[in-house]
């Protein structure tokens, strides 16, 4: 952090006393009042660091381009080195965009798809394959975030970490662990048993060191192939496998649902400011299956 920065002194004894601000692992859960944004991208900012954005826009999801596209420009990592790679069947979908300095687009190619849970299953492959063979030479960290999203507040160098994962805005507050919708079919790999579990994790924003993504990317995509032999797809795709190996690999970040609410869903009280929000949209008609 450079010399001469001016932000306030930090208090060791005001905070967030509403909500718990660390996990029993000690890793830190990020709110609003809980870091100075000044400070930490100011820390992050001397790294130097360069973020990937995988973003998938297959099929009608294209059209959810512009609106996430706009706003990341206005919110996410403003001043920092950032590509977004977009997997689509349609290139020329892509609109254009103003960029900033540094923040570059990357377009791949990838098939059409009849469901939208290949869509999601797909997400695992596609990114593999291109860390392999592209983002592992362009990137240090990358996010997995999903297309239909529109970001509405800073969204910054706090998010960053080796392994930083989002609660679910559902399930954050109150829920027991043998209700988390976890997969409970033994015959998945991604099952857990009912009486394990920290938290609920929503595959649709995560983010880490670009190798230790690679493994959970990775293990995602293997995972899903053994189901798909013994005839099985976990309950929730990519994000029952994510769940599992986030429960024995656990987070080094665990982010508030600040970074991942949903327009249908009412404002908490204990949320200060949301981030970024899913889209409200007609599955049955964007979706290639009807949403089914």
């Amino acid at each position: 952090m450079q010399t001469g920065l001016k932000y306030a002194q930090p208090s060791t004894q005001k905070g967030r006393t509403d909500v718990n601000s660390v996990t029993n692992w000690n890793a830190p859960l990020v709110w609003e009042g809980t870091f100075d944004p000044v400070v930490i991208d100011a820390i992050y900012k001397k790294m130097d660091p360069r973020v990937a954005v995988a973003l998938f826009a297959v099929g009608k999801y294209t059209r959810f381009l512009k609106g996430f596209l706009e706003s990341a420009e206005k919110y996410f990592l403003v001043d920092f080195r950032v590509t977004y790679y977009i997997f689509t069947d349609n290139k020329g979908h892509v609109p254009t965009i103003k960029l900033g300095k540094g923040r570059n687009i990357s377009v791949v190619t990838v098939p059409s798809a009849k469901r939208w849970q290949e869509v999601v299953l797909g997400r695992m492959k596609w990114a593999t394959i291109t860390i392999d063979k592209q983002i592992r030479n362009e990137a240090d960290y990358l996010y997995m975030m999903d297309i239909d999203s529109v970001f509405h507040n800073y969204f910054g160098a706090e998010s960053l970490s080796p392994m930083s994962a989002v609660l679910h805005r559902i399930f954050y507050k109150n829920t027991k662990r043998e209700h988390f919708p976890y997969e409970r079919r033994p015959k998945s790999t991604a099952f857990i048993p009912a009486d394990e579990g920290d938290y609920y994790y929503t595959a649709a924003v995560w983010g880490g060191y670009l190798e230790d993504m690679y493994r959970l990317v990775k293990y995602c995509y293997t995972q899903s192939e053994e189901d798909a032999k013994n005839d099985i797809e976990a309950v929730w795709q990519e994000e029952s496998h994510l769940n599992k190996y986030l429960l024995y690999n656990k987070p080094t970040k665990v982010l508030s649902p600040e970074y991942l609410w949903s327009d249908y869903n009412q404002i908490q009280a204990d949320i200060k400011v949301v981030r970024i929000s899913q889209l409200i949209k007609n599955y049955k008609e964007v979706r290639p299956n009807g949403g089914h």
